[in-house]
């Protein structure tokens, strides 16, 4: 994940000859890792199973936290936003991004140079609020660097006035970076799934 983003299930695949079966891997492992790092799970895999290549999609929630004074239990794990968001506004804004299209606008622009296309499909944006908490699922094949953030702050943008549908659609259609939002801190964003061909 990018930097200083959360994960609830990063999958990652390790070639090994050791004779450790997986419950005592995980409970080895665990023994071993940080306070802030856990294994939840381990499988035997094929020799050509690759976690990453191998994925069919992946899904992010990003948490905004918008009481009025900032809550010092939540700081690192949600954005601060101390203001009232439009949900309905985002809501719709939303739906303009679900689809396939060129992401050029939603990504970091030296992150671009080495990429063979910024073509993404965005499965589903689901902006949630449960008392001072809203949450905004993205689900899609893949993603571009700082993209969720970068959706996450622009649907911001629109609740605010300070971009509308209409600047969505350009920036889905004649990539300039202008025409999104900011980049939202990484500290709300969370890995929340990794799918697989027998999850799709």
């Amino acid at each position: 994940t990018d930097t200083g983003v959360h994960a609830r299930a990063f999958v990652f695949n390790v070639k090994t000859n050791c004779p450790i079966p997986c419950e005592g891997f995980i409970k080895g492992g665990n023994a071993l890792l940080p306070q802030d790092i856990a294994f939840l799970s381990c499988e035997d895999m094929p020799d050509s199973f690759h976690a990453r290549f191998d994925s069919k999609g992946k899904e992010y929630i990003y948490r905004i936290y918008t009481g009025d004074v900032r809550d010092v239990f939540s700081a690192d794990t949600a954005l601060h936003y101390p203001y009232k968001p439009d949900i309905e506004k985002m809501r719709k804004a939303a739906r303009l991004i679900v689809g396939e299209h060129d992401f050029a606008s939603f990504c970091k622009a030296e992150a671009k140079e080495h990429l063979l296309t910024t073509v993404r499909t965005v499965y589903s944006i689901d902006v949630e609020q449960t008392g001072d908490f809203v949450e905004i699922k993205v689900c899609g094949n893949g993603f571009l660097h700082n993209m969720v953030g970068i959706i996450v702050g622009t649907l911001i943008y629109v609740s605010e006035g300070k971009r509308t549908e209409q600047d969505i659609i350009n920036a889905l259609t004649k990539p300039d970076r202008e025409f999104a939002g900011k980049t939202v801190s990484p500290c709300g964003l969370y890995l929340n799934k990794v799918f697989y061909e027998n999850d799709v």
